[in-house]
């Protein structure tokens, strides 16, 4: 097979933006209607968007699919219809709960399911494609340019879909979200047109093809597999549960405006951008001097990780000084670092994820990829809960608030400190050819056996 050059990883990067544009359009301007225009109870949307994570684990099935097949295109052509499909449904759903709450609710919740599904199929096909046809040399800036075309894909779209439902009315809301989903849907095909090849093919199982059952347990009894399936998790965790008590922790604490928290969590991502370029640049300078003692080990997606996860800690643990400081604490400065550090550990994460893909028996690529995007997923939809529910239950405990938000910063960081330690356990096997090895890393730095952007779908 060929490898992808940036041409081809720029495509998949447009088939990503597709797919954030619909996601996007779903869990960020229907949750608006509903609790704005609507008047609904904020909980509604938050239980449909967790809806559309927990279906996400049917990822690793899909990728069994896509094993079993032995190619991948049609999943993701596949996926992305469901997905358009489940975006044009939600709308409706949530049209109709103006007129009948209960069969609006009742749409509203199949279409986020079928939301859910469609990333499921697409998501982790892509990744698996990725992670099969892009040299090693270019896998970090691969996954940056995938990821910043994602990110492109949710700016663009909220913005372009908010002016064009001003002034707001239902018809305008479905006119958008289905014009928003045949557009991405058709740039999707478009940009996959060709580009796996017509008669490519992967590794299919020999003799015939095992149940989904036994192909999951081939993978769950392979160490690495596991044990970065527990670090997907508990990482993911930590990343999502700061999110919905940053912009409250600085209007409580520090007095911000809501305009000013706004302006904070761009700060924040500004800073995860940031992250991803150095991570990026790092890989290319070491692809360049591979020889020199130093450049050459720079850009280790296993260090990357690692690192990521220490420096995310330690900037969660600066927010917890914060809190307890309150007035005349660096918050912006430490806010940013912490988007930085969060920027480096996931395109670490997600570079290694698609190296370790294909570690371990052949034809599994896309069941190992499916149970990290699960394991991603699950974390992302509970790790508000839990953030939140942490942050009401020690503003409950304690009676001062700053003390109380830096409570639940404190074990955020401690998640992190866990994630590097877990990290720091996973490798290859000992086996491996060394040419396999990526050239960001020197023999022995490689994910290991013994022991992933916002949502890195």
């Amino acid at each position: 097979m060929t490898p992808f050059g940036w041409g081809s990883i720029a495509r998949l990067g447009l088939v990503q933006m597709a797919l954030g544009a619909i996601v996007v359009l779903t869990t960020s301007t229907l949750n608006r209607v509903m609790v704005v225009e609507l008047a609904l109870p904020a909980l509604l949307p938050g239980m449909l968007v967790a809806l559309h994570y927990l279906v996400q684990i049917a990822r690793p099935r899909m990728g069994h699919g896509s094993d079993v097949g032995g190619r991948r295109t049609p999943w993701i052509v596949g996926g992305m219809a469901v997905l358009g499909a489940g975006g044009v449904v939600a709308a409706l759903g949530t049209v109709w709960m103006a007129t009948d709450r209960t069969a609006g609710i009742a749409l509203a919740v199949s279409g986020f399911a079928l939301v859910g599904l469609g990333v499921s199929a697409s998501g982790t096909s892509l990744l698996v494609m990725l992670a099969k046809r892009v040299p090693a040399t270019r896998r970090a800036g691969a996954a940056t340019l995938v990821w910043m075309m994602m990110i492109a894909g949710f700016a663009l779209t909220a913005g372009l879909a908010g002016h064009l439902l001003e002034p707001y009315s239902p018809e305008r809301l479905l006119a958008v979200t289905a014009g928003v989903s045949l557009v991405a849907f058709g740039l999707a095909v478009v940009a996959l047109r060709g580009l796996e090849g017509a008669h490519a093919r992967y590794e299919r199982p020999a003799g015939d093809a095992p149940h989904f059952k036994q192909a999951l347990a081939q993978v769950w009894s392979e160490p690495v597999a596991r044990r970065f399936t527990i670090f997907v998790f508990v990482s993911m965790l930590a990343y999502s549960a700061q999110d919905l008590i940053l912009e409250p922790f600085a209007g409580t604490v520090f007095g911000y405006t809501p305009g000013a928290s706004t302006q904070l969590s761009g700060v924040q991502h500004g800073g995860v951008l940031a992250g991803m370029l150095l991570v990026a640049f790092s890989g290319a300078l070491a692809a360049r001097f591979p020889a020199h003692p130093l450049l050459g080990r720079i850009g280790s997606l296993r260090g990357w990780t690692i690192g990521g996860c220490v420096a995310s800690a330690l900037a969660l643990f600066g927010l917890t000084l914060a809190g307890l400081q309150g007035e005349g604490a660096p918050l912006k400065a430490t806010v940013f670092a912490l988007g930085l550090a969060n920027g480096a550990f996931s395109i670490g994460a997600i570079g290694s994820m698609m190296r370790l893909a294909s570690e371990g028996r052949q034809a599994r690529e896309g069941v190992r990829m499916g149970l990290w995007g699960a394991a991603q997923a699950v974390a992302f939809g509970i790790g508000g809960l839990v953030g939140t529910g942490a942050s009401d239950l020690a503003r409950w405990l304690i009676a001062t608030p700053g003390s109380a938000y830096a409570a639940v910063f404190a074990l955020e960081g401690l998640l992190f400190l866990l994630s590097a330690a877990l990290a720091w356990r996973i490798s290859a096997p000992a086996a491996k050819a060394p040419s396999r090895l990526s050239p960001f890393s020197k023999a022995g730095d490689v994910f290991a056996a013994g022991p992933n952007p916002r949502q890195l779908s």
